[in-house]
């Protein structure tokens, strides 16, 4: 299980991130765009994800990382369920999602899973 806190501390520890509302949710962005939302309500996030990388990492975890159930989820959104998800693994999609928008001169040191 991975707590809202420990979602955030990991989802800030990447460079140049930062914290605002979305809606009701809160969004986790790097350049001004979105990579991460966090719903305190179901205990999710939702992560942007390339297509081929929500496929990998929703293999063998279901119910605990699927794509969202609308057209977003055809675009790469992800949903991770917080009480199910290790944080290995979280650290992995984080990783996958940030460099997914970030720019290249900031995930290009990163490396991915």
């Amino acid at each position: 299980m991975v707590s809202p806190e420990d979602f955030q501390k990991m989802a800030l520890e990447f460079p140049e991130t930062e914290e605002l509302p979305h809606f009701e949710k809160t969004s986790f962005r790097v350049n001004k765009k979105i990579f991460a939302t966090l719903d305190l309500t179901h205990l999710q996030a939702s992560l942007k994800l390339s297509i081929a990388e929500q496929d990998i990492f929703s293999l063998g975890q279901a119910g605990v990382i699927y794509p969202v159930p609308n057209k977003w989820g055809k675009q790469g959104w992800t949903i991770v369920v917080l009480r199910k998800i290790d944080k290995t693994l979280l650290r992995a999609v984080l990783t996958s999602a940030y460099c997914q928008v970030a720019p290249a001169r900031l995930s290009k040191g990163i490396t991915r899973p």
